[in-house]
């Protein structure tokens, strides 16, 4: 949802960086690559150590990469197919890694097994929402949208580490459980999406 609310707003203060670092010579792909080893990185070395604080604002920092490697690819005046395919594989990976993070710190530092529990389930939940995104679209159909894509989700997550790691109770716990009930009702928003597209694709002739 914010990708596309917000999508206006962002590209005007993220389209000049991006032309900005393909002068100097970087690459999308490279920015793609960079961001993720970085999140994943800080995500599980923070995370594991219990320094929440320092594994919100880092991750945070590197997820922020993921909006330049687009305005770098439209500075470049087109993106490519492998360009495309390695942003959501690096996605898919930095999101494992942070909710992967976060459930490590649960069961084995803060001993809170609910948040254990609901990480795991936010974990299973993520990539089962992209999947169906890319499997519909391979098969010709429509699935986009959705209450909380891959922003929200990281919004989420990171707003709730941060408010711990600040001191306050539980505040993992209630941001994960909430992302699950999102998670799942995203996961039926695309699937209802599925099925309308497939409707209007195979619709009679004359009928709507």
């Amino acid at each position: 949802m914010l990708n596309i609310l917000a999508r206006a707003s962002v590209s005007r203060v993220t389209d000049p960086i991006g032309r900005a670092l393909v002068r100097i010579g970087l690459t999308p792909d490279g920015m793609t690559i960079l961001g993720t080893a970085g999140a994943i990185a800080c995500a599980l070395v923070f995370f594991g150590q219990g320094m929440l604080l320092w594994a919100t604002f880092t991750v945070w920092g590197f997820a922020m990469l993921d909006l330049l490697d687009g305005a770098m690819a439209r500075a470049q005046g087109t993106g490519t197919p492998y360009g495309a395919v390695l942003d959501a594989t690096c996605d898919r990976l930095a999101d494992g890694a942070v909710l992967g993070g976060v459930a490590w710190w649960a069961f084995t530092l803060s001993g809170n097994h609910r948040a254990g529990l609901a990480a795991l389930l936010c974990l299973v939940l993520a990539q089962v929402i992209s999947y169906v995104k890319a499997r519909a679209e391979a098969a010709g159909l429509a699935a986009d949208g959705g209450l909380v894509e891959r922003a929200e989700r990281l919004i989420i997550v990171l707003v709730g580490t941060g408010l711990q790691g600040l001191g306050v109770p539980y505040a993992v716990e209630a941001a994960l459980w909430l992302l699950v009930a999102l998670a799942l009702l995203t996961l039926c928003q695309r699937m209802v999406a599925v099925a309308r597209s497939q409707r209007t694709l195979y619709a009679p002739e004359g009928r709507s």
